[in-house]
């Protein structure tokens, strides 16, 4: 398969999912859209993944490539590619398919479990875990689009994750950060750790370590299911 991705940090790169990709002998592009970097043309293409970044989608005015790639995102999915969103990634997506993306109520940084709703869950999929702690970084939330299905949601935010038509999926927390992933994450941008009731500290970050490889045989889980949708 021809998979395609989007940076929107120097730093936040693919994680595990490198190595999957790798190991099924797929193709893979990159679009950094932060230098503004040029689309490939739908058709060049069978699946879009996006990953995470410390802007938010409404700040076009800011990052005015924003507008470009929500436009990329949105002809993806209407052209039937498989599309999987992380973190920003899933509130592009959010966006793109017309729900509100917004600041949620707490940020929610570090080692934190989601309960999956297990009866929406493709039947596929039904023997992952119902909780998990899972690895985030991000303080911005969004509404369920129209059309989606709830897959996911923690105590600090209720929408975690969802499914829109099969082969869209957004994540709003991250499976696969290894552990070089975390370190790097919290090198290039540990002064977000303003201690709150969901932000962990650098140290208890550390200490959840061991949480990296389950997370990622979830990972590996979810893109047997996409590339098979």
């Amino acid at each position: 398969m021809r998979i395609h991705y989007i940076m929107h940090e120097t730093f936040e790169g693919l994680g595990c999912i490198h190595q999957w990709i790798m190991q099924h002998n797929h193709e893979v592009t990159l679009t950094r859209s932060y230098l503004s970097e040029p689309y490939p043309p739908a058709d060049d293409i069978d699946w879009l993944i996006i990953m995470g970044g410390g802007m938010s989608t409404y700040e076009e005015d800011k990052h005015p490539w924003l507008k470009t790639e929500k436009q990329f995102i949105r002809r993806s999915i209407d052209s039937g590619k498989i599309v999987l969103g992380i973190c920003l990634g899933a509130q592009l997506v959010a966006d793109a398919l017309g729900a509100k993306v917004y600041p949620g109520t707490y940020p929610e940084i570090g080692w934190f479990p989601v309960s999956l709703n297990t009866k929406n869950l493709p039947r596929e999929l039904k023997h992952l875990p119902q909780s998990l702690t899972v690895f985030h970084w991000h303080g911005d939330t969004f509404d369920l689009p129209e059309g989606a299905i709830h897959l996911a949601s923690s105590e600090a935010t209720i929408n975690q994750a969802f499914i829109y038509k099969e082969k869209v999926l957004a994540l709003q927390f991250h499976y696969e950060m290894d552990e070089i992933s975390v370190k790097t994450m919290l090198s290039h941008a540990g002064t977000h750790l303003q201690k709150s009731k969901y932000v962990q500290t650098a140290e208890e970050i550390m200490a959840g370590m061991h949480f990296t490889a389950e997370n990622n045989r979830i990972m590996y889980n979810l893109l047997d299911y996409l590339q098979n949708s």
